[in-house]
């Protein structure tokens, strides 16, 4: 917990560990859940609290998923695991995610990824896979040992598609695992090593030996026909994901769908970014969010049915949307810069008004990256307001 002052109150905030969104104490208030079972949810990143105090459960990665499977795998090297044997494995951010094991026996192993209030996520309960082997060096391919680190070589299965081009993280010809998640598989390898005792025998200086973990997604061949990966140059599969090890529980990648959504939405957000969007998704629990980046007055525009209009975003963009001249002969490179250092700034409420009338009849907010409202023209936000 967190002692923090607004307009000369004491307010107590808790810390969302995943996103670093400081949770008002009205939010907290208002959850039907206990208190001490929400903080343990908020606590280990697996529940968003809204502003209405309901909350969403927040999923795992491909990644995250990916690195539970060959943890079962490796512990399973020692003895088979009993079914819904709980994994324990480190994610990017200092947490520790936990799921149970389908199976695990003789170095093989399936993980399903947790079921999460994520609804465009069509990996939910999807089973992953992992099989370990340890082989001689002197059995590997030169190029492979080259991908080894710790002597532990990751690569891809059934199901995990192939990049074809250059541009993304991991180079073409090579399985479609992010370098974050790969990071994060080697550690939970090592982890379950140490656990059975035989990391100085893989890892060690003078190991002969060297571990290969093969990630596989038996559906994943599939799954890949409901992404975009073929048109954008992955073949064969989804891709092993995750920066954060961590799914948040809404779309900020609806595409395609964004026009028809707002055209059919009743209670719709307008946000101008992901930052905006997870904020708002926070904010306004029950409403469509759909991001729309600078295209404000478009969405508006196309909003026929909407019944509640907000839009809701960082400075940067709605006051610029407001007033595409607020920063014309001004001496901050920045409307953050501005804000920040000159927040009675009257370009900085000129801009808000202009946004304000720009939007017909819309809610105008304007949010600051760590979560707080800084302009609501219904001024239902207040005690967020910083002095």
């Amino acid at each position: 917990m967190k002692i923090c002052k607004y307009d000369a109150n004491l307010m107590i905030f808790m810390k969302d560990p995943v996103n670093d969104f400081e949770i008002p104490e009205e939010w907290l208030a208002k959850s039907p859940l206990p208190r001490n079972e929400l903080e343990k949810l908020v606590e280990k990143g697996l529940a968003v609290v809204l502003s209405d105090g309901s909350y969403l459960k927040r999923g795992f990665t491909t990644g995250t998923t990916s690195a539970a499977a060959a943890k079962a795998a490796v512990l399973s090297l020692r003895q088979e695991l009993s079914p819904e044997t709980i994994i324990s494995v480190p994610t990017p951010i200092g947490l520790r995610a936990e799921m149970p094991a389908a199976f695990a026996k003789d170095g093989k192993s399936g993980v399903r990824k947790v079921f999460n209030d994520h609804e465009s996520d069509i990996t939910r309960d999807v089973l992953f896979c992992a099989d370990v082997r340890i082989v001689p060096k002197s059995s590997v391919e030169p190029v492979m040992l080259k991908k080894a680190a710790s002597n532990i070589i990751v690569t891809g299965g059934i199901g995990v598609g192939i990049i074809e081009r250059a541009g993304f993280e991991t180079p073409a010809g090579e399985y479609a695992i992010n370098p974050k998640p790969l990071a994060q598989i080697r550690n939970s390898v090592i982890e379950g090593l140490k656990e059975t005792s035989r990391f100085d025998e893989i890892c060690g200086t003078d190991s002969d030996s060297v571990l290969i973990v093969i990630i596989s997604i038996p559906d994943g061949v599939e799954l890949s026909k409901k992404t975009l990966n073929d048109r954008i140059g992955i073949r064969g599969g989804i891709s092993i994901l995750g920066t954060t090890g961590f799914v948040e529980p809404w779309n900020d990648h609806l595409g395609e769908m964004k026009d028809e959504l707002i055209q059919h939405s009743k209670k719709l957000v307008l946000t101008t970014g992901r930052q905006g969007m997870s904020i708002s998704s926070m904010l306004f629990p029950g409403y469509d969010i759909i991001m729309v980046g600078s295209r404000i007055s478009e969405g508006i525009a196309a909003a026929k049915n909407a019944e509640e209009i907000v839009v809701s975003g960082l400075p940067g963009l709605v006051l610029k949307w407001g007033n595409p001249a607020m920063m014309k002969d001004c001496e901050y490179a920045t409307v953050v810069e501005m804000i920040e250092r000159d927040p009675k700034n009257e370009r900085i409420q000129t801009a808000f008004d202009m946004a304000v009338k720009k939007g017909k009849g819309a809610r105008i907010v304007v949010i600051e990256r760590d979560g707080l409202v800084l302009l609501d023209s219904k001024n239902e936000f207040d005690y967020l307001m910083k002095q």
